[in-house]
């Protein structure tokens, strides 16, 4: 449980990171990418992208942590499917659609 619990914190301690914007070294997609690339790119969308994301995780990991607390197993199966669905939902937004372009 204080495992469970200990996550829950670092994911919603990620998402404020990203939400001060000074987080974009952990994305490693950023991080590894060139100077024109990086120019390209508006960190600020990039970082309450990263950041609303960061808070569903922990949104759907709190849900795991609850239904597994509690002893409602299906609750921890369900949360761990919304977990599952955000992570790829979430890769598949940031990914595709040029979002994070300056315009």
């Amino acid at each position: 449980m204080a495992v469970m619990m200990i996550v829950f914190a670092a994911l919603v301690a990620l998402g404020f990171v990203f939400l001060s914007g000074r987080g974009l070294s952990l994305i490693a997609g950023y991080n590894t990418s060139s100077k024109s690339e990086k120019d390209r790119l508006d960190p600020k969308k990039l970082s309450r992208f990263m950041a609303a994301f960061m808070f569903v995780l922990a949104g759907c990991w709190l849900v795991i942590t609850v239904g597994f607390a509690v002893g409602i197993k299906p609750l921890g199966w369900f949360g761990m499917l919304l977990f599952l669905a955000a992570a790829v939902a979430g890769t598949v937004i940031a990914n595709t659609g040029n979002r994070f372009e300056k315009k």
